[in-house]
């Protein structure tokens, strides 16, 4: 696993677990403060509408993913492609592509960009 891999890995275990245990402020810590998040939804801009957003996903939501691709476009910044699905209690499961954008805030990663697309022939 190279480097890029490893802190994608870690910052999307980090939103799978926050996710599955339906702590959607603590999902939108992840992110930065003026993050573009562009889930099933209209998109937002900051953590209280990724906050907003996390907040109304049913309880029992689980996000399982798959690291597909990652690319360092440069310094401070790495690209991460995934696929993902949420499975629901009462209801199929939402297959989605992920791409986030994850630039080095300070010590820590965060989310500054977020946009899924339903995904077909998974």
């Amino acid at each position: 696993m190279n480097d890029e891999e490893k802190v994608l890995t870690d910052v999307l275990d980090r939103w799978a677990a926050e996710v599955d245990a339906h702590q959607p402020e603590r999902v939108a810590m992840l992110f930065t403060e003026d993050a573009i998040f562009q889930g099933l939804h209209p998109y937002s801009v900051g953590r209280a509408g990724v906050a907003a957003y996390y907040d109304s996903q049913p309880l029992g939501m689980v996000a399982r993913y798959r690291l597909l691709e990652t690319r360092r476009p440069a310094d401070g910044v790495i690209l991460g492609y995934a696929y993902v699905e949420f499975f629901f209690t009462d209801r199929e499961p939402v297959r989605v592509n992920l791409t986030v954008l994850l630039r080095h805030d300070g010590d820590d990663w965060k989310v500054a960009h977020y946009q899924v697309s339903r995904a077909t022939g998974q």
